[in-house]
């Protein structure tokens, strides 16, 4: 079962038809939409300031959410996937977003919808990426535009992909103990 632990007065809070990895990591002022998925050893850690989540958002294994105290707070809209391994930290991102695997976004950082963050891709403090746009590179710069493909194919289809996996360890079938 996932660690999901109160701090300073602050629960985190689920939508309805979630799915928490049983080494996910949620603590303190967090609270997510429905349809919500957050993988293995993903942290997310609301101590020093507020997560929000919309719907339909994938927190993939490794991932790392923060913000900063007194600061940024970190505010995902719906239908975003953050891949395996990125860290975002005290930022904003728009809905319809793909944010690479191990890729950076730093605090204030603004993420507008339908963008992609590259694999690897280092999104230096006070970035701000345009409705549509792909950033890649350290420190990360507009590379090109998202396509109709890159929309359809890559950011929808994820996002509603993890909703369908995260189905698969929510069934009861598949929680069945391996004989060893």
């Amino acid at each position: 079962m996932a660690l999901i632990r109160e701090l300073n007065g602050f629960t985190p809070g689920f939508g309805r038809d979630c799915f928490l990895a049983e080494t996910a990591v949620v603590i303190g002022d967090v609270m997510t939409g429905d349809e919500c998925s957050i993988w293995y050893n993903a942290v997310l850690r609301g101590d020093v300031n507020s997560i929000r989540l919309g719907n339909r958002v994938n927190i993939q294994d490794n991932v790392m959410l923060h913000c900063t105290y007194q600061k940024t707070r970190t505010v995902i809209g719906n239908n975003v996937s953050v891949a395996h391994n990125a860290i975002v930290h005290g930022c904003t991102i728009h809905d319809n977003v793909l944010v690479g695997m191990g890729a950076i976004v730093m605090d204030n950082c603004l993420l507008e919808s339908y963008s992609i963050i590259a694999a690897g891709a280092v999104l230096t403090q006070n970035t701000h990426v345009r409705e549509g746009e792909i950033w890649a590179g350290i420190p990360a710069q507009k590379i090109g535009v998202v396509s109709k493909e890159l929309k359809e194919g890559e950011i929808e289809r994820i996002a509603m992909n993890y909703v369908k996996y995260s189905s698969w360890y929510k069934s009861s079938d598949n929680n069945q103990k391996i004989p060893f």
